[in-house]
């Protein structure tokens, strides 16, 4: 164990890539409402668009690597990486989501880890999954996600365990990163951060072989030791995977040490008479926050998202959507264009038939089908000059976020833990002045698209 420091290093402090649009928001809210500027870019930055944020802190890249293949990994994650290294911050992270939903041949972790660290480098990679905020929690290198009260181990999940990308069938993250990567996994457990042994843990498993560490979180005394162990020995670089808990345990770690002080006061923006949201999520979250907003006056609009099998029938229904929701707004109503509510829904069954029968790809279809919500939201918020809008679901945040000509976002209010408002940077032909919120499946109570629209949760 080192010294203990007396104050952060000037500069940058931290990079990452987060693997999906909703994912990345989350990492950003961290360290931007601890008070360290950060900036989150929808692509590479080039030095120009780096320019105006040379005093930021913390800098992201937000991906869409979640919901791709190793082939596409090896093509376009490298040279992110290598931006990132240039950066040449203390700790780069890689993003993962916090049930860290992820497949061999879909999202593949392992795979990212390994094209990862010969660049960003490193004697030793941390794994920080757990996001207590979010419901999420570690224990003996397992992984448990809540629904409402209820607590499951990932593999018997009610949403992840039947995930219809890559549904979870192994809860515990070193046997399932071992599926992606020969890199061997060890594991720093509760009871020896509770015993005061994490740090002769640590040394333990690194000189037993172990060069990715997984870290259990499952209270404010662990948050606090995984980010002391990350930052105590990072040495001259270290490369990070996880979920927004690497950045809370460092914030953790950084107040605990007097490195940074305390919260600052409630961020909030103000109400906006009118918003739109788009949605792609199949989780029952997502569902329900639809039938709550449909009580509320909301107008939802569904999506026949079987047509997007046929790039014409696709192109027709995305304007029939888009006209059915600037009607809604025309009558006082904020629209919710949306593809299903819930993974029972029949539309589900019906994607995946009408895919099947077609001969079409599944991948290109559910990327034909992000980017067409983009493209209703970018008409709907065009034409009606909407300051704010909603995009649910993570990997529809992707695709749909780049229709926009968004390049850049900065947190400027919390709605939900893992989903600010945010203010996006656009080029000239983006819409100005917009504020975005990105919403995974998971996420929010059941009043979040009506949060959305007041700037700020309400009371619990």
């Amino acid at each position: 164990m080192s010294d203990a420091p007396t104050s952060l290093p000037d500069g940058l402090l931290l990079t990452f890539y987060g693997d999906d649009f909703t994912g990345s928001s989350a990492s950003m809210e961290v360290t931007a409402f601890a008070g360290l500027p950060t900036v989150l870019f929808l692509d590479t930055p080039t030095p120009a668009r780096l320019a105006p944020f040379a005093a930021h802190r913390v800098i992201g890249v937000a991906g869409i690597s979640r919901s791709q293949s190793p082939a596409w990994m090896d093509a376009h994650l490298p040279p992110v990486f290598q931006a990132l290294r240039r950066l040449n911050a203390p700790i780069a992270h890689y993003k993962v989501c916090s049930t860290f939903d992820s497949s061999p041949s879909v999202g593949s972790i392992g795979r990212a880890i390994d094209l990862a660290v010969p660049i960003l480098g490193g004697s030793w990679h941390p794994l920080i999954v757990a996001a207590a905020d979010m419901g999420r929690y570690q224990a003996f290198g397992n992984l448990f996600a809540t629904v409402g009260p209820a607590g499951y181990r990932l593999d018997r999940h009610p949403t992840m365990s039947r995930h219809p990308v890559t549904p979870m069938h192994e809860a515990d993250l070193g046997r399932h990163l071992a599926a992606q990567t020969e890199k061997r996994v060890g594991l720093v457990d509760l009871v020896a951060i509770k015993r005061g042994e994490a740090d002769a843990a640590l040394a333990r498993e690194r000189q037993n072989g172990a060069e990715i560490v997984s870290i259990d979180v499952l209270d404010d005394e662990t948050l606090r030791a995984a980010g002391r162990l990350v930052w105590e020995n990072r040495g001259e670089r270290l490369f990070a995977i996880g979920s927004q808990g690497v950045q809370q345990a460092l914030v953790a770690y950084w107040r605990e040490a007097g490195l940074i002080g305390a919260p600052q006061a409630a961020f909030r923006a103000p109400a906006v008479d009118r918003i739109v949201v788009v949605s792609g999520s199949c989780s029952p979250v997502t569902a329900g926050q639809i039938a709550w907003a449909e009580r509320a006056g909301f107008r939802p609009i569904r999506l026949d998202a079987t047509r997007a099998v046929d790039p014409h029938a696709w192109t027709q229904e995305l304007g029939a959507a888009a006209e059915r929701a600037l009607a809604a707004l025309s009558e006082g109503a904020d629209p919710i264009v949306y593809t299903a509510a819930g993974p029972d829904d029949p539309a589900v069954g019906s994607l995946r038939e009408a895919v099947e029968t077609s001969g079409a790809d599944l991948a290109s279809v559910n990327d034909r089908i992000g980017a067409g919500l983009g493209e209703i939201l970018d008409r709907v918020v065009r034409r009606a000059h909407l300051p704010r809008a909603v995009i649910s679901g993570g990997d529809t945040s992707g695709h749909a976020t780049l229709r926009l000509g968004v390049y850049a976002l900065t947190a400027i209010a919390p709605l939900a833990p893992g989903s600010p408002l945010c203010r996006a940077y656009g080029d000239g032909n983006a819409p100005g002045e917009l504020e975005l919120a990105l919403k995974g499946g998971q996420v929010g109570r059941p009043d979040f698209f009506g949060a959305a629209r007041n700037g700020g949760p309400s009371p619990a």
